[in-house]
């Protein structure tokens, strides 16, 4: 967290400075950047610090905050990195389970059978996508339709 960041919202704000020299906000002791990367808030920025690579791989093997989906780095972003199409999932076979989303952009998926499962229509270009099991859509931060 940058320090007018820090100064804004704390009250009073209390840094210290890891050996990067770069400042550290703490509130009640607690190290905010630390919580922030191991909530998957932010990232262990490795170009000027390894101090937060625990917490980076702790919030990336429990899927939370970024880590429950498909980013681009902000300094990759910066460099013009961006995520690419994965390509769907064939409709053959097993792969029948609809990933739709939503107009408030809730990512929902649809099992065949289900009631808005025939009128559900996938567009790829969208973002939307087939599954081939339930698991799968979970793990890539979908939810089940409710109905």
């Amino acid at each position: 967290m940058s320090p007018d960041l820090c100064a804004r919202v704390l009250s009073p704000p209390i840094y210290s400075s890891p050996a990067a020299g770069w400042p550290v906000c703490r509130v009640g002791g607690a190290d905010v950047n630390a919580w922030m990367v191991s909530q998957g808030l932010a990232l262990a920025y490795r170009r000027y610090s390894t101090a937060y690579v625990g917490q980076e791989r702790s919030a990336k093997a429990a899927r939370r905050g970024l880590w429950r989906g498909d980013f681009v780095a902000p300094w990759d972003w910066r460099k013009g990195e961006r995520l690419t199409a994965a390509a769907p999932a064939a409709r053959t076979g097993e792969c029948r389970i609809k990933g739709n989303i939503s107009r408030s952009g809730t990512r929902i998926y649809h099992v065949p059978g289900g009631q808005f499962y025939a009128r559900t229509r996938i567009n790829t270009s969208q973002g939307e996508r087939w599954f081939c099991s339930e698991a799968e859509a979970r793990a890539a931060g979908w939810r089940r339709a409710n109905r």
